[in-house]
């Protein structure tokens, strides 16, 4: 999950694309994930989570602001459309905020938002992700607020989630309409998804990142979703409240959402 969490930001998409050869992006159009994954050289695992952590830990300890995908911020990069999602569903809860944050890698978009979370009557934000992610959680940042899972089943033992986020996550899964499918059988009350790629042709596109190593050196398969069936697959189970722009641009063609949600009564 945090491997994969590469739908840039706006500066760093700037930094890639200055490459002149476009050595790096999201290219091809296969025909399943197997034949996706064959031309794929895979990540570092350890080393990835290595420099996360680093850089996760600096912004704990105050010294930088912002973390992304390992790399350090001297300013917060806000989604402000994102922020007033979370802030809305604290709303609507007498100010508390309870998220499932699904692949939310050590916290990124928790440390992002604080600024303005923190002073919530009530948060709780309980990522969901690998092993390792989960192990140096617990052990570096977790606290009262910030928890760490392996699972689903387990985050909802032990805690009431009024919020799914989903961000940068679902196009990098396998099998991302059965994600999808398990998280709304939760029956959660608000969903964010962020950072979707949209194409309009009718079916959905599978390619394969390769990401510049000014983050780390990695390749996987990644997919555009045909915007059409993906909302008509998510409105089986929850209303939209808003579909907004995420404000980047990918080396293909296509259009990167946020979607609001309210499960439907």
């Amino acid at each position: 999950m945090a491997k994969i969490k590469n739908l840039l930001p706006p500066i760093l998409y700037d930094q890639l694309r200055q490459s002149s050869l476009r050595r790096y992006g999201w290219f091809g159009d296969y025909p399943n994930w197997e034949a996706a994954e064959a031309t794929s050289v895979g990540y570092d695992s350890n080393l990835i989570i290595q420099k996360v952590l680093d850089s996760t830990l600096k912004v704990k300890n105050g010294e930088y602001p912002y973390e992304r995908d390992s790399v350090l911020f001297d300013h917060i990069v806000y989604d402000w459309s994102l922020l007033a999602g979370l802030m809305w569903v604290a709303a609507i809860n007498k100010g508390e905020l309870n998220v499932l944050d699904y692949g939310g890698s050590l916290g990124s978009t928790y440390w992002q938002n604080r600024k303005f979370t923190q002073s919530l009557p009530s948060l709780t934000w309980n990522i969901i992700e690998q092993q390792q992610y989960v192990e140096m959680g617990r052990k570096y940042l977790q606290d009262d607020t910030l928890k760490f899972y392996n699972d689903m089943e387990s985050c909802l033992q032990a805690t009431r989630p009024n919020l799914v986020l989903i961000s940068s996550v679902i196009n990098y899964i396998k099998d991302p309409y059965s994600l999808l499918r398990s998280l709304c059988e939760l029956k959660i009350p608000h969903m964010i998804i962020e950072r979707i790629p949209f194409i309009e042709r009718g079916t959905d596109r599978l390619t394969v990142q390769k990401v510049s190593p000014k983050i780390y050196t990695a390749s996987y398969p990644a997919w555009f979703f045909d915007k059409t069936k993906f909302i008509s697959f998510i409105e089986e189970s929850y209303d939209i409240r808003e579909i907004y722009d995420c404000n980047i641009q990918l080396t293909i063609k296509s259009e990167v959402k946020g979607i609001i949600l309210t499960l439907k009564k």
